[in-house]
């Protein structure tokens, strides 16, 4: 698998980071979720499966550029919620 560096909001290369592999994934390199209430919280973890924090504004900017199409209203930020007709 190869995989392509899609973005990220820490400096000079540090975590969180996103990728999208040639097999149209996208993965997700960040550190690991250690918290013992949010990891109570995750549903149906298997073996060799990891929970990693991502900052909102690390995903909607990424999808803003993935899917320049999709209108910037369908991406909102912190504080704003989505609209059903937008």
């Amino acid at each position: 698998m190869r995989m392509r560096f899609l973005g990220s909001t820490s400096e000079a290369g540090a975590c969180p980071t996103l990728y999208e592999t040639d097999r149209g994934t996208i993965v997700v390199q960040g550190l690991r979720l250690t918290d013992p209430d949010a990891l109570a919280d995750l549903r149906d973890v298997l073996d060799g499966e990891a929970a990693v924090e991502v900052p909102r504004e690390l995903l909607t900017e990424i999808a803003r550029r993935v899917l320049p199409d999709i209108p910037a209203t369908a991406f909102p930020t912190l504080g704003s919620t989505p609209s059903a007709t937008t």
